[in-house]
């Protein structure tokens, strides 16, 4: 083996065991506001703030890809999308994922899930992680009250396109009290 591939093999296992949080940006970009969440991861990428424990992930539309990241370990998942709770455009929420469960849907509608391949909808990603026993225990949602969403249009509202900035600043003020949290909490027990 080479010196490269032995410090890339290190990076690699290094990184993995560091890695404790999962972000994924999620929405489509050709639908106005509803590409906030994939917006904002990219902002997160370019600024390089956050710590070495957190992985970032940009999935669009295609909900599967970060289910199949989760087979990794997590020990909490942050989705990043636009939320419509009926406040002012622009306006953040920070919010606890309630996962449904599969096994309590009628059978018509779980051969609708099973048949949606991309899980798109990230409400279905989450609820075949949970199926698969992959969901990190803790799950959370910072959504953006969108303005505008539905036609095609790759740019985002003025006021959505100035949440972010606030977005990315929580993201990163989160995750680093989420690790300093966590730390305290297992030094202790």
């Amino acid at each position: 083996m080479s010196e490269v591939e032995i410090k890339n093999t290190t990076r690699i296992r290094t990184t993995t065991l560091k890695e404790r949080l999962l972000i994924v940006g999620v929405g489509n970009v050709l639908h106005q506001d509803d590409g906030f969440g994939v917006k904002v991861v990219q902002r997160l990428q370019a600024s390089r703030k956050l710590p070495q424990y957190v992985h970032l992930m940009e999935t669009g539309i295609g909900g599967i890809s970060f289910v199949q990241e989760l087979y990794d370990g997590y020990e909490a998942l942050l989705l990043i999308d636009t939320v419509s709770r009926g406040g002012p455009p622009g306006q953040i929420y920070w919010l606890e994922a309630e996962v449904g469960d599969i096994n309590q849907l009628p059978f018509e509608q779980k051969s609708d899930f099973l048949a949606d391949i991309h899980f798109a909808n990230p409400n279905r990603a989450l609820m075949l992680a949970r199926a698969l026993n992959i969901l990190p225990k803790q799950v959370y949602i910072l959504g953006c009250e969108p303005a505008r969403i539905g036609g095609f249009e790759v740019s985002l509202s003025k006021v959505v396109q100035e949440a972010i900035p606030k977005a990315v600043r929580q993201i990163e003020d989160w995750s680093i009290n989420f690790y300093k949290e966590n730390v305290s909490s297992t030094t202790t027990n």
